[in-house]
């Protein structure tokens, strides 16, 4: 238990490192950043419920004024601004990329880039296009188009998270949380 709070601590705390690396505003209002990187890689080594709890802790942190988005942003604001829908998608996303690692026999690397995808991608996009299309009054096909602005570096950093993810299953394989709760098949 102390053990899992510690893991999920020091990941919220990688979410928050990586809101340093300098955003890139877009017209849009909702900025592209490193720190979903951090949300594909909670899931995808800390596992399904250690990983959206991870994000969760970040999220509160954040709604409590602490300036942990990239450009240092924080408080209630940034739940009702563009990227309202990302910041609330990023638990399930989180959530999803830990199941899909969980619940496959890929390899490390193609489990975590796939969970990468399907959870930090696919399912963030859901919420994040649904977000901006209602804060920006667009039709979901506008906003859609919008996000289409997100998707290279979005698959980069899946690449980056099953590689990352990859490293540490070599150099520590009981450190891959995600592996070690999966069910026996």
């Amino acid at each position: 238990m102390e053990r899992s709070l510690t893991h999920i601590a020091l990941f919220a705390a990688l979410i928050a490192v990586l809101g340093l690396v300098p955003r890139v505003d877009l017209a849009t209002g909702v900025p592209i950043t490193a720190q979903s990187l951090g949300i594909m890689l909670c899931g995808t080594v800390l596992g399904a419920k250690r990983g959206a709890l991870a994000v969760l802790l970040f999220l509160l942190l954040v709604a409590l004024g602490l300036p942990l988005l990239s450009g240092g942003r924080g408080g209630l604001g940034v739940f009702v601004g563009p990227s309202a829908g990302f910041l609330v998608g990023f638990p399930v996303a989180a959530f999803v990329a830990g199941w899909v690692m969980q619940r496959t026999t890929l390899p490390p690397f193609w489990a975590a880039a796939c969970g990468a995808v399907i959870g930090g991608i696919g399912v963030l996009y859901i919420f994040g296009i649904s977000g901006m299309a209602l804060v920006l009054d667009k039709s979901l096909s506008e906003a859609a188009l919008l996000g289409l602005a997100f998707l290279p570096g979005d698959l980069i950093k899946a690449v980056l998270a099953g590689l990352l993810t990859l490293a540490i299953a070599r150099a520590r394989p009981g450190a891959l949380l995600s592996r070690r709760d999966a069910p026996a098949a």
